[in-house]
């Protein structure tokens, strides 16, 4: 079991407690990390869940970028 699993596993009463479109968004948060765990690896932190939460922000942050890149290219077009 990775070191994800394990604490996904420590916050599935949380989860439980979350509406299910919110349960669905927290499930894709912790996907998120999944997608950054080799540089979480190389880190010890004081608290095991900083390089996942971090992980989940990095990705966050990859489609936001992603995202306002888009709007201005449509910005962009519409102004032409």
């Amino acid at each position: 079991m990775s070191q994800i699993s394990q604490i996904t596993t420590g916050w599935d009463e949380y989860r439980r407690a979350l509406r299910s479109t919110d349960q669905e968004v927290f499930d894709r948060l912790f996907e998120y990390a999944q997608l950054h765990t080799d540089p979480s690896t190389v880190h010890k932190p004081l608290f095991v869940e900083t390089p996942i939460l971090i992980s989940m922000l990095l990705e966050q942050q990859l489609q936001i970028d992603d995202l306002e890149e888009r709007l201005d290219h449509i910005e962009d077009d519409l102004n032409d």
